[in-house]
């Protein structure tokens, strides 16, 4: 059976011919999946104070459905059954996430929307509430190179053997070696040792790192990883154990390996962790390529799953 049976796409009003789209696509007619695709329209004159607002939403609704009328008469004629809907909401964020209840599709897929960094400070985007709220995997995308990717990374977090993340980067690398073997790309797996975290935590002092400490944990990690690898038959020459900030190796080994996908977890967060936002909400902004996040289970302690 196919990894997708049902796709969803998020499409803003003023967006057309999206790497969203063309993926959400391509992804439908290699899989055989049903397609879904909504238009979101914000309405913000929620008080009806604002003369025209009424007229200009009547304008915008009928031009965002007859250009998707065309599109998915163009999409079906590639052999894609697709269904379209615009949207009109107050809470575009509460709506999305009503469809995916109603929906139930295996995969939500969205373009990436850049905020600034300023922005982000005073509102938190819609991708990072996506990824944290969505109970379904997200498929995030900001360009496509090619219609099906042609290069998947898995990117595993092997720092906390004792946590329900162990159970995540099982499902992480299987869906990666679904989509993988559905899209006849190249999986490779991916693991980020970041030395600056590896330390004792003591109650009375603070954080402490033992002589030698940093060197036995990597020494460890590397070698779960290998493991882990082999276990999914993941080739050696696929299997990258490097050393930095997870967010740094990730983005520099999307740009040198020209990776299409970036596979990972995302546990929900709470308190200051979630304020700051996980590795992968960061990554979105970093990484020069698509982000599909996998999720994880509730995280009580603020760890992330990549």
């Amino acid at each position: 059976m196919s990894q997708y049976q049902r796709l969803f796409l998020i499409v803003g009003p003023t967006m057309r011919h999206t790497p969203a789209l063309e993926r959400a696509v391509a992804l439908a007619k290699a899989t055989d999946a049903l397609l879904h695709i909504a238009v979101f329209i914000e309405d913000v004159d929620i008080l009806g104070l604002m003369s025209g607002n009424e007229h200009f939403r009547e304008i915008c609704q009928q031009e965002n459905q007859k250009w998707l009328q065309d599109e998915a008469q163009l999409i079906r004629g590639n052999g894609i059954t697709v269904t379209t809907e615009v949207v009109l909401a107050r809470d575009v964020l509460q709506e999305i996430l009503q469809h995916v209840k109603d929906l139930q599709p295996d995969l939500v897929i969205k373009d990436v929307h850049h905020e600034s960094t300023l922005k982000r400070v005073f509102a938190t985007p819609l991708d990072w509430h996506l990824l944290r709220d969505c109970p379904v995997a997200v498929h995030l995308v900001s360009e496509v190179r090619c219609p099906l990717p042609r290069v998947i990374v898995a990117a595993v977090d092997l720092s906390h053997p004792d946590h329900p993340i162990t159970d995540l980067n099982d499902r992480i690398i299987q869906a990666a070696q679904r989509m993988t073997n559905q899209c006849e790309a190249e999986l490779h797996l991916l693991h980020a040792f970041d030395p600056s975290q590896t330390h004792i935590s003591d109650a009375g002092a603070g954080a402490v790192t033992m002589p030698g400490f940093s060197t036995d944990v990597r020494r460890s990690l590397q070698h779960a990883f290998t493991t882990l690898a082999d276990n999914y038959q993941v080739p050696s020459e696929r299997q990258h154990f490097l050393e930095g900030s997870p967010t740094k190796v990730m983005s520099d080994f999307a740009a040198h390996s020209r990776a299409d996908v970036i596979i990972m977890g995302d546990t929900h967060r709470k308190g200051l962790h979630r304020l700051m936002g996980s590795t992968t909400e960061h990554v979105l902004y970093k990484v020069p390529c698509n982000v599909l996040a996998i999720k994880g289970h509730v995280d009580q302690q603020g760890s992330s799953a990549a």
